[in-house]
């Protein structure tokens, strides 16, 4: 659900471990997050705490790939040392509750710093360095913070309560952000996973070919329509590109599609993945915890900008298929009739009985995602062809419940480690620092306060992944573009938005890398292809800032309608000049006409 990729020092497997061992951890993680759903309100620092203690041995103890030799010693050690801590914890639940955040004895200060190890050792397996980083960095401010000067100080904190508050109270790892991992996220990753061990991949694949594969460019805008669909259910750009990339990208260099533009046709079209409806990655589901908002509000709320995005970047391949002269896929590839309402059976009941649980019945959004995490359970049954088969049922079986716990793991491995820069800007005021110096050099005017939150965006999205960095950039940023008149939700959009332009922007551009891997093409002209493509990632997150109504689809659809032509009018007439007008008079003059379309209220305002 979250874009990642795995960070380990040595492409060498792990030594093999017994399956049914891996496959009873399986049942466990997946087992206590359903039950979490069905069985009521568990206490915070119980359901948290085991969280923790069931993702660790999946990072630091199985991972997928690690290092040989002591770094797989010190994994397993302190995998194990840190699941203990955090059963500790659980255990002692009521007792820690009365302490109020504070240690009381130095066997709390071992658990406390185990802990944070852990939690902090388990993000860089599996992501790398750049968070555990931002992370260390964190508990240093605030360990040190009183020695700097001026106005980024803050007073001496006492280590009781500093290390109690971060790791035996809620106010740090087991904070809000890892209760929304508990608590939402999970479940909704289990969902994907159970998924994607059935037919649903290919009837993604499938319908896709069947609507557009005889269209001009038809290849290019299959994957655009198979990323949109398989990456509501990923929310990950990179494992968008491996999934559907290994059929898109073949196929479009087949028709003729340059290198560069295959690759960049399905970079941008999976990078759309954690913005469609209805999952949109783990991000969508911190931001219903960060704004108080329902998740059915979100959804509402984003489903418009994500539909333009998909917009711009068809008509972006429409105009390279008129310039290059791309066809459409050959008859011979396209699915049968049969095949294309079967396959396509197998994703649109879980979905019918995740939206309607939550839309018909009014359930909440986990326990909705539990009654299709069944129905997606009993499909895995069969297959294509209609037919029971027990060897077939249990592979599937098998992957969904190691992928479910892979991902979980790794998803919970990041939100925790992030929760430890969450808990450190609110214990030391750093945050409010932050804002109050956004507020200073903007001059307290919104779009350079929303240029300057755009940029730290886009660096913090090279270096940590897209959730980490929407929750740091919207915990510093956020109240300082709300203290300015945006609305909570549109402040979060937007940081959010920006939160993923690493995924096609240069230097670090993750999507673009695999998607260059595929086509065998040099990475960075496929970048620069991927953010001409791509436009729509730029400019539509400013576009709901210029139309605010954009998002109120629920509240006023006629007005969010308007909004969404004057939008998608301008993104589809600048990513027309930037890749179907061949001179200069030409691309300039559209170039102007589109950003008055989308800037026009703000243009007004000023004046």
């Amino acid at each position: 659900m979250i874009d990642v990729a795995p960070a380990g020092d040595d492409p060498r497997p792990v030594p093999a471990v017994p399956r049914l061992l891996l496959i009873g951890a399986a049942v466990a993680l997946t087992g206590f997050h359903l039950a979490l759903v069905f069985s009521g309100l568990v206490p915070n620092l119980v359901a948290r705490p085991l969280h923790l203690a069931l993702i660790l041995p999946w990072i630091l103890i199985w991972p997928e790939r690690t290092s040989a030799g002591w770094s797989r010693i010190v994994g397993i050690v302190l995998g194990l040392a840190g699941i203990a801590a955090a059963i500790w914890v659980a255990l002692n639940a009521d007792r820690l509750a009365d302490q109020y955040g504070f240690v009381e004895t130095p066997a709390q200060y071992v658990v406390g710093a185990i802990l944070l190890l852990s939690v902090i050792v388990a993000a860089q397996r599996a992501i790398g360095w750049p968070l555990p980083m931002v992370a260390l960095a964190a508990l240093a401010y605030a360990a040190w913070g009183q020695h700097v000067p001026g106005q980024f100080g803050h007073a001496p904190l006492p280590p009781a309560s500093l290390m109690g508050t971060l790791t035996l109270a809620e106010g740090g790892i087991f904070g809000q952000l890892t209760g929304v991992s508990v608590g939402v996220v999970a479940v909704f990753v289990i969902f994907g996973a159970v998924l994607n061990a059935g037919e649903a991949g290919q009837g993604f694949m499938n319908l896709a070919t069947a609507a557009a594969g005889r269209l001009r460019g038809g290849a290019g805008k299959v994957s655009v329509l198979a990323s949109a669909l398989f990456g509501s259910i990923s929310g990950s750009a990179s494992a968008n590109v491996a999934s559907t990339g290994a059929v898109t990208i073949p196929a479009m260099i087949r028709l003729g599609y340059p290198r560069r533009i295959a690759a960049a046709c399905e970079a941008v079209a999976s990078s759309g993945g954690q913005i469609m409806p209805p999952l949109m990655g783990a991000g969508a589901f911190v931001m219903v915890e960060l704004t108080g908002v329902p998740y059915s509000g979100i959804m509402a709320a984003a489903l418009l900008p994500a539909l333009l995005y998909f917009i711009v970047v068809w008509f972006g391949i429409d105009a390279y298929a008129r310039r290059f002269d791309l066809q459409g896929l050959p008859a011979d590839q396209h699915p049968a009739r049969r095949d294309v309402i079967v396959t396509s059976l197998f994703f649109l009941v879980p979905f019918t009985v995740l939206l309607g649980a939550m839309f018909g019945a009014g359930f909440t959004p986990q326990y909705a995602a539990a009654l299709a995490i069944i129905s997606a359970a009993l499909l895995l049954l069969t297959g294509a062809d209609l037919r029971f088969d027990p060897a077939r049922t249990a592979m599937r079986l098998d992957q969904a419940l190691i992928g479910a716990a892979r991902q979980v793991s790794v998803i919970a491995a990041i939100i925790l480690c992030a929760s430890i820069i969450v808990g450190v800007l609110a214990i030391t005021g750093l945050g409010v620092k932050i804002t109050s110096l956004i507020l200073s050099v903007s001059g307290d005017m919104l779009w350079p306060a929303l240029l300057l939150t755009a940029l730290a965006c886009l660096i913090l999205g090279m270096e940590v992944p897209t959730t980490a960095a929407y929750v740091i950039c919207v915990s510093v940023a956020g109240p300082a573009l709300t203290g300015m008149g945006l609305g909570t939700l549109q402040a979060h959009l937007f940081v959010f938005w920006f939160a993923l332009l690493s995924t096609i922007t240069p230097p670090v551009c993750g999507a673009v890398f695999i998607a260059a891997g595929m086509a065998a093409e040099n990475w960075l002209r496929v970048a620069l292809t991927a953010m001409a493509l791509g436009i729509g990632l730029y400019l539509i997150p400013l576009g709901l800032i210029a139309h605010p109504a954009l998002i109120a689809v629920a509240a006023e659809p006629g007005a969010a309608l308007a909004a969404a032509l004057w939008v998608g009018a301008g993104c589809v007439t600048i990513s027309y000049a930037l890749i179907g007008a061949r001179t200069a008079l030409r691309t300039s003059m559209l170039l102007l006409l589109g950003g008055g379309l989308i800037f026009w209220p703000a243009v007004l305002a000023a004046f």
